[in-house]
């Protein structure tokens, strides 16, 4: 179950506080921008540079005041930390694009269920609060975990397609009235 906090964006689950990216999640992002096994499926293992992640925080900040939706620093309720992100965005950026979601986590937390958990508070959050009705999810196609995660939240495989610039596999849900 997720409970959604209307005055600041954040979704929040069993074990995960989901909040907009704002600068205080700096060191979390970094983090994992910086690390080329998580970046390995995003973009093929090129890490971003401190002043990228400052600039994607600003981007995403920017989004939200634009669309009410983007990317959410996903904290561990125990530890405060910030063990991955997810979103809800407009497939590769691109207005009138289907809603996507999408999400990476820290390696030491792959495993624990945090991408469903993050990944069923955003699908119950774009229904709810943006009025969604389908939505896609892609991947690399060799990123079979995020696959496995994409059919755990009930999504049905659709096709191979170009995203991002580069082949992806599609996952794609309708979400019921």
């Amino acid at each position: 179950m997720m409970k959604y906090l209307e005055e600041t964006m954040e979704l929040v689950t069993t074990h995960l506080v989901l909040e907009p990216f704002e600068h205080a999640h700096f060191d979390g992002l970094r983090s994992m921008e910086s690390d080329p096994e998580i970046m390995r499926y995003i973009s093929n293992g090129i890490v971003k540079s401190p002043e990228e992640t400052r600039a994607n925080i600003e981007r995403v900040m920017l989004r939200w005041q634009q669309y009410g939706f983007s990317w959410w620093a996903m904290r561990e309720k125990e530890s405060h930390e910030v063990v991955g992100a997810a979103c809800l965005q407009h497939l590769a950026n691109q207005d009138g694009a289907p809603l996507e979601i999408g999400w990476r986590l820290h390696a030491n937390h792959h495993g624990k269920g945090y991408a469903t958990e993050a990944g069923r508070a955003i699908i119950q959050f774009a229904a709810e609060k943006i009025g969604a009705k389908y939505l896609v999810a892609v991947a690399d196609p060799k990123n079979t975990a995020s696959q496995k995660v994409m059919q755990r939240l009930g999504m049905k495989y659709k096709a191979i397609e170009e995203h991002y610039d580069v082949p992806c596999v599609v996952y794609e849900l309708q979400i019921a009235e």
